[in-house]
């Protein structure tokens, strides 16, 4: 969910892959659009089931992409200096923001700024500071996949981890990131092959289908991963296998995501570098069309009107990934900072590059 300056893009001074641009823009299309359908959900069956197939998959992919693109992330002096420029400033920045919106959309004048308790959106870039941080640690491990996954099973059955820094969220969806950090070229390639695309579209439409039957049934909090199996009302038991699970569920549909992303440079891949810009700044408009009460307009919970919105949604992020956005918000976004920084001798700059 990063540009090329950041986090999930080009590291390394490596060039852009289309590929991974187009997919960075169609997954933040697709956050929008389940934020926009939430309200619906309640509803609307067809609604609800958009909203947990597009659950099950769009974070886990975004997240496996800032793993791959984190695979040479070390504690270099310049690359800590852009964690710190374009993850963890942004994120005080935004969660004050956020918490100044809410004070004054919201109606909770008194509503406590906690750099401890992301809100909204900003638990994404908690979360990638803390895995970018261990990405030396799980490149040393013998089974990182399996010891990850234990780490998120373990979590997912504690609740006194708590909400601090939404580390339930952290733990739970850290399998993704340490499955990017493992993948290759040649992974993305196999599921980019003709029969891949092909085998997609009946497992999507049958991930729809199931969809459809367990959103009356089914707690859609259980895709957010920030709570544990005893907080959501179920055995401890339940959050081990949901886990396997929903892991397993997660990776079928980000292969047939990534199988139907175009590789080559389209109208929509320069909007891949923008996407964290669209990303923070589209929760504005997502909850404020909950404070404003927008969704009171009984013509919205009709099925012209999801669809209607739904154009809508899509519309509004991808201008808010568009180039003449980046340069307004780049401040906040992705801040240089080179005051806050000591400066490197020539001598000792070239010595840590070798």
């Amino acid at each position: 969910m990063r540009t090329g300056r950041g986090v999930a893009g080009a590291v390394g001074g490596t060039s852009r892959d289309a590929f991974f641009d187009n997919a960075k823009y169609l997954a933040i299309v697709l956050v929008a659009m389940g934020h926009a359908w939430e309200p619906l959900r309640f509803g609307s069956r067809t609604a609800a089931a958009l909203y947990l197939a597009v659950y099950a998959f769009h974070m886990p992919a975004f997240i496996i992409i800032s793993g791959y693109f984190s695979r040479s992330f070390d504690l270099r002096r310049d690359r800590l200096q852009r964690l710190i420029t374009g993850v963890a400033v942004p994120y005080l920045i935004f969660e004050v923001a956020y918490t100044f919106f809410k004070r004054w959309a919201g109606g909770a004048p008194n509503y406590p700024i906690s750099l401890l308790d992301p809100w909204y959106l900003t638990w994404f870039l908690v979360a990638l500071f803390i895995w970018r941080l261990t990405a030396p640690l799980w490149k040393i491990v013998r089974a990182p996949l399996p010891l990850a996954l234990t780490i998120a099973m373990m979590a997912s059955v504690t609740p006194e981890i708590g909400d601090d820094l939404n580390l339930q969220r952290v733990l739970q969806f850290l399998p993704f990131f340490v499955l990017g950090l493992n993948l290759r070229p040649e992974h993305f390639a196999l599921v980019r092959r003709r029969w891949v695309r092909i085998a997609a579209v009946p497992v999507l439409g049958a991930a729809l289908l199931v969809a459809y039957w367990a959103s009356p049934r089914m707690n859609a909090a259980w895709f957010y991963h920030r709570d544990s199996a005893q907080e959501l009302g179920a055995p401890w038991w339940w959050g081990v296998v949901m886990t396997l699970a929903m892991f397993g569920c997660s990776l079928v549909l980000v292969a047939c995501f990534f199988a139907w992303v175009p590789g080559r440079t389209m109208w929509c891949t320069a909007l891949g570098a923008g996407t964290l810009y669209g990303y923070l700044l589209h929760g504005f408009l997502a909850k404020g069309s909950r404070f404003w009460g927008w969704y009171h307009h009984a013509w919205l919970h009709t099925p012209w009107g999801v669809v209607l919105l739904t154009l809508i949604a899509g519309t509004v992020i991808t201008l808010l990934c568009t180039p003449p956005v980046q340069r307004i918000f780049r401040f906040a976004v992705e801040p240089t900072m080179a005051w806050a920084f000591r400066k490197v001798p020539v001598e000792a700059a070239a010595s840590g590059r070798g």
